[in-house]
């Protein structure tokens, strides 16, 4: 007998709905099999759930800055006692070892825990006798509706890097998950609705282009979150500010890590492998260029890494013991391959490759390393999102940091070096927004902010932290006059606090 395909469709307004529509299919990544079909939500759709948080907002908004807190803090104790359960879900859609599905979502409730401090943050300054019998003081206010839009490889960390901030600021919120890997967000959906968020604060819509069009252009919507592709960043900013929206929108990466000659050799593999390895490189952090000072380094890395990936254990995300588990679809891992031969005939070196394994069942790649790859080579201009590492090498610092700050991406940069001079001089002069000294992937704690430079970010604010507090909320100043004598006449002239 064939089971029934499992229908996902989307939280609005304090209650799972699926309305007919067109759909999407969801895969196990590991198995090669759909598991469920995916509604896609219309503009009619958005709308229900735009307008069910624009309803909820006046009531949110005005519930005083704690008790936004407290349920938050109830939202956090339900996702610890859920941490295994949560990441079964991911690995059952993206892929990812359970280890890392774990750690998505405890980096993720690293934000939720400093959300529920954020009324510290809320605190306005106060002048008292700016001018006669005048005062003078500001607050930091929510905006209204906030909407994000996240993607494949972090279905857990991405959205509680928006929401959890955004809530405790007084904003209601419509989140677009990718629809890639659904489940995730309308658990969360409902965790929070059994924390006591009121109906309508927190509203969920799967769907594709159709649907982050719809939020883009509402009327209602007052900021937008997004992290993914640089293309549909782009795209994201300019719709979004058109209509006079606040925009966060995270693009793509290349990140670098620089390894000097004096780095300790054995650390900086070990850290190379699992950067540029982890989570089959689905990682908008995850290194995909090692920039290696000297021949000498570069062949000791190249020697070095080869080793290592002929232990590396990969299969199902559920296996214990397995370090990378599969690409998210088939198409992506098709893509993803086609670069290690797009590599090859423009030059480079294929030391290991990771095509064999394409043949299992599922969507797997395996790990691939190039070597001797330049600067106009596709596979170092552009963002490949899987397990190919390049090797690029350089006689100096100062031709690694140029080779850095030229390319179009500046979200993240390392250095392994034991020079501190070397360290500070890098730290100093590289132009990315986030950067590492003998630390492969520099994720900043949820009380600093996440964002890169150049082509990796469009707008002017980060995410989370307290960049993500100036995001979700403005700034209001009053100026006011309690005077026991009575204005004897109009003031035309411009108005000062004599």
């Amino acid at each position: 007998m064939q089971t029934a395909t499992r229908t996902i469709g989307h939280f609005i307004n304090g209650e799972a709905s699926t309305t007919p529509g067109r759909t999407a299919d969801v895969w196990n990544p590991a198995t090669g099999e759909k598991s469920a079909d995916v509604v896609l939500a219309d503009a009619a759709t958005v709308d229900a759930a735009v307008t069910a948080a624009w309803n909820a907002f006046p009531a949110w908004s005005q519930m005083p800055p704690h008790r936004r807190a407290q349920v938050l803090f109830a939202f956090r104790d339900r996702v610890v006692a859920n941490v295994d359960a949560l990441a079964r879900i991911i690995t059952s859609e993206h892929g990812k070892t359970l280890d890392d599905a774990r750690g998505e979502v405890q980096r993720g409730l690293e934000v939720v825990e400093f959300s529920c401090g954020i009324a510290h943050l809320l605190k306005g300054e106060f002048s008292a006798g700016v001018g006669r019998d005048i005062d003078s003081w500001s607050e930091r206010q929510p905006l209204g509706v906030c909407a994000g839009v996240t993607p494949f490889n972090f279905p857990a960390m991405v959205p509680m890097w928006m929401f959890p901030v955004a809530l405790a600021c007084g904003n209601t919120f419509v989140l677009k998950p990718s629809e890639r890997d659904p489940s995730l967000s309308l658990e969360l959906a409902a965790m929070l609705k059994a924390s006591g968020l009121p109906d309508g604060a927190f509203n969920v819509v799967n769907g594709d282009a159709e649907a982050v069009d719809a939020l883009l252009v509402s009327e209602r919507v007052a900021a937008v979150s997004f992290v993914g592709s640089t293309r549909v960043a782009r795209h994201v900013f300019a719709l979004a500010t058109e209509g006079g929206k606040r925009v966060q929108a995270l693009g793509g990466a290349k990140n670098h890590l620089v390894v000097m000659p004096d780095a300790p050799l054995d650390d900086a593999v070990e850290s190379i492998v699992g950067a540029a390895y982890g989570s089959a490189g689905e990682r908008c952090m995850a290194i995909s260029v090692v920039v290696a000072v000297g021949n000498e380094t570069a062949d000791a890395l190249v020697d070095g890494i080869s080793q290592r990936l002929a232990t590396l254990r990969i299969g199902p995300g559920d296996q214990a013991g397995v370090e990378m588990g599969p690409l998210v679809t088939r198409e992506h891992r098709d893509r993803v391959a086609s670069y290690i031969e797009t590599g090859v005939s423009e030059g480079a070196r294929l030391v290991v490759d990771g095509r064999a394994l394409s043949g299992r069942p599922g969507f797997f790649l395996g790990a691939s390393l190039l070597d001797n790859v330049t600067p106009s080579m596709r596979v170092y201009r552009e963002e490949i999102f899987g397990p190919v590492l390049s090797i690029v090498r350089v006689e100096s610092l100062e031709k690694a940091l140029m080779l850095v700050n030229e390319h179009e991406y500046g979200n993240g940069a390392s250095i392994f070096t034991r020079d501190g001079s070397a360290a500070r001089y890098f730290d100093r002069n590289v132009a990315a927004g986030m950067v590492g000294i003998n630390v492969p992937i520099p994720v900043p704690m949820a009380f600093h902010s996440f964002g890169g430079w150049k082509h990796s970010l469009f707008g002017d604010h980060y995410v989370h932290g307290t960049e993500g507090v100036r995001f979700y909320t403005r700034l209001k100043t009053t100026t006011a006059r309690w005077s026991s004598t009575q204005q004897a006449s109009s003031p035309f002239s411009m108005p000062t606090m004599k």
